[in-house]
């Protein structure tokens, strides 16, 4: 392995073996926030993803320039943190990527609040200016259907406002699962939160008098997704990943049902999923999806598609375009690299398979985690090389040493 690119050739092999998967960086994140708000948090299996290790130390710094890099969950959760801190001024800022990602909806819907917020170089877009200050306004209206992360960043605020929050939606919600994991956090912590319709209503709440409170951070939905791609795309691979929850609040957990159209059965288990590969499945020749509630695992999906030569039209991806890259872009053009036609709009990519794949492609991954990672369990059907390896820090530094474990 060269310090920035990976080849990868696994044909005629299976994986096997046991994996242990860190903390989710959805709740990781959404606990950092709660437990800064509120010191009397106890969080157990913190995911080490870089993000959160990010929000982490941003969380900690005094210093007044505070950077995120390529976290743009950071960027979003602490918008809103620092804004309602007050007396607290700082400036928050990101790599060249971040700068572009637009955030527009969020600082606006802060400053309907009163909140003191305004933009150092492009309107619209970090970096931002932020003098916190109490918020006493309760009542907000956004959109819902641009990024979950903009209402769960006024969600984890809100029990701290000293007159709570109301949340209208002007339009339908995406990402609808993370939104209810936001929620789910705040009910376990005590705070009093209603949902009905197109309005979140959430009270002031103050556990300051209260034990300390611990949680347990479930692992990674999202990191399981490559395993379930490479079960998929095996011939009679099996896999065992600790530690997961059948009833899981991560919308990614859709993931055990969604890979059976791909012969994937999932045994939960003593805090366990197994992952096997159903003999004599017989796959199907195109399939249409939905992933409006999961689109962090469109990437793993075409790219098990592709494998399996299964055309596919996945829809509800109109989130994918304000990542760490614009997603859709990103996956046509690599998987095009491979010899298949791809179809993308603002919120859909329709792809056509081809039986015989490009040899020896070198899959670029546009500083995005999810591109190298979703590509790897290509490697059991025709070699490739993956450039930028080291990007999964973002989210699961140890990508490669379990990827490669698991053929040993």
């Amino acid at each position: 392995m060269s310090e920035r690119t990976i080849f990868l050739d696994y044909r005629e092999k299976n994986p096997k073996g046991n994996l242990i998967i860190s903390g989710s960086k959805s709740e990781s994140n959404r606990w950092l926030i709660l437990e800064k708000l509120w010191n009397n948090i106890i969080i157990n299996n913190l995911s080490d993803a870089e993000d959160t290790q990010l929000l982490q130390k941003a969380l900690l710094s005094t210093e007044e320039l505070i950077d995120i890099n390529h976290a743009g969950t950071a960027m979003r959760f602490l918008t809103s943190y620092f804004a309602s801190i007050e007396g607290k001024n700082i400036i928050l800022t990101g790599s060249d990527r971040m700068k572009n990602r637009p955030i527009k909806i969020l600082v606006d819907a802060l400053k309907s609040l009163d909140a003191a917020i305004s933009y150092v170089e492009k309107d619209g877009f970090p970096p931002l200016k932020i003098s916190g200050k109490k918020l006493l306004k309760n009542k907000v209206s956004i959109a819902g259907n641009v990024s979950s992360q903009y209402i769960s960043s006024l969600l984890l605020i809100a029990p701290s406002l000293p007159n709570g929050l109301t949340i209208e939606f002007l339009t339908e919600i995406t990402s609808r699962p993370y939104l209810e994991m936001t929620i789910t956090q705040l009910k376990e912590l005590g705070v009093s939160v209603f949902w009905e319709n197109n309005l979140v209503v959430v009270e002031p709440f103050d556990n300051t008098d209260k034990n300390k409170f611990e949680v347990i951070v479930e692992s990674d939905w999202s990191s399981a997704s490559y395993f379930y791609s490479l079960i998929a795309l095996s011939i009679n691979g099996e896999v065992r990943l600790s530690s997961f929850h059948k009833n899981s609040k991560q919308g990614d957990a859709e993931l055990s049902k969604l890979y059976e159209l791909f012969g994937v059965n999932t045994i939960f288990k003593n805090h366990q999923i197994h992952l096997k590969k159903e003999t004599d499945f017989v796959l199907p020749k195109s399939i249409t999806l939905n992933l409006v509630n999961s689109p962090d695992i469109a990437q793993t999906i075409a790219v098990t598609c592709l494998g399996l030569s299964i055309d596919c039209t996945l829809t509800g991806l109109q989130t994918l375009k304000i990542k760490e890259t614009d997603r859709l872009q990103a996956l046509k053009n690599e998987l095009e690299k491979l010899g298949v036609q791809v179809e993308i709009t603002h919120n859909s990519l329709q792809l056509f398979t081809s039986k015989q794949l490009n040899k020896n492609v070198l899959i670029e991954t546009y500083h995005d985690h999810r591109m190298a990672m979703a590509f790897a369990p290509l490697s059991l059907k025709t070699p490739i090389n993956i450039n930028d390896i080291n990007v999964v820090e973002k989210s699961y530094p140890n990508f490669w040493k379990d990827f490669q474990q698991l053929f040993l």
